[in-house]
This record gives C-alpha cells, sequence and structure tokens, in this order.
C-alpha cells in the first residue's frame, strides 16, 4: 500500500480530530490517520505539493487546483513547501511512514505551526499543535 500525502498533511494527520469540510472528506481522512497512526503498518509514501489522497475527498478540489476561495491554492502550497523544507524532504520522493513520522517528531515542535501552517483555518482550534505535542511525547518515552 503506497499513500500520497501532500507536506501539510503530514502535520495534519497527527491533529486531526474529526473535523473536515465534508462527510466524504472526514471519512477519508479518518482512514488516512488510522493507517500513519498505526504504529504495526509501515508503508510507502510519496510526497507532493499538490493533490493527494485526502484531497480527492474534498469538496473545493476542482481540476487542477483548491478552490476553497481566492487565493486557497497558493496557500495550501505555500503549506506543503514550508513543511517539505522544514523536514528536509524533496517533493515527488518516496519515504517510509516510519520515516516521516520519525522526523516530524524530531523537527517539529507544536509553535513552528506559527510559521510553516501560517493562516490555515484549522491552526486556531489547537488541535494541530495538541497533535504535535502528542506525538512529541509518544517519540520521548521509545
Amino acid at each position: 500500500m503506497e499513500k500520497i500525502m501532500r507536506g501539510h498533511h503530514l502535520l495534519c494527520v497527527h491533529g486531526f480530530r474529526g473535523m473536515g469540510y465534508s462527510a466524504e472528506f472526514i471519512n477519508k481522512m479518518e482512514a488516512i490517520v488510522k493507517d500513519i497512526r498505526d504504529p504495526g503498518q509501515d508503508f510507502y509514501i510519496k510526497v507532493v505539493a499538490a493533490f493527494d489522497d485526502a484531497c480527492m475527498s474534498c469538496p473545493h478540489r476542482g481540476l487542477e487546483i483548491c478552490e476553497a476561495s481566492e487565493g486557497s491554492n497558493e496557500h495550501v502550497l505555500s503549506m506543503d513547501g514550508k513543511v517539505i523544507n522544514h523536514l528536509g524532504l524533496v517533493a515527488g520522493q518516496r519515504y517510509l511512514k516510519s520515516e516521516l513520522v520519525n522526523w516530524t517528531a524530531e523537527k517539529v515542535k507544536p509553535d513552528d505551526l506559527d510559521e510553516l501552517c501560517k493562516n490555515c483555518s484549522w491552526l486556531q482550534f489547537g488541535v494541530c499543535k495538541e497533535g504535535i505535542a502528542q506525538l512529541l511525547r509518544e517519540n520521548q518515552s521509545k
């Protein structure tokens, strides 16, 4: 099983709490999150700065760009690029899920999201920072 994930979704999966853009999107994201959070599974993830598996169920997905609002496509691409760079990844490359989770735990602190996810509508709810903090606690207890 290989997944395709855009850069910023590599962080979203750790804070996801069942909120989303539609029931279909929530269901898709829950399935992705379940696999990412399952320590017994390891698989390849192709990291992209483009539509990914979760985007396929998003009601704002246009034919080629995110159409949530004016400027939304540029915004999500900017977040993708910032996360990919912060983690030291290369867009289009495949990585093991376990590596991506470990690198996220090593390289991302909750307050980093203020810049990495700047202007994201979900940031205000605090669940993303809580998710990253939980990931850090789990990584430290290994």
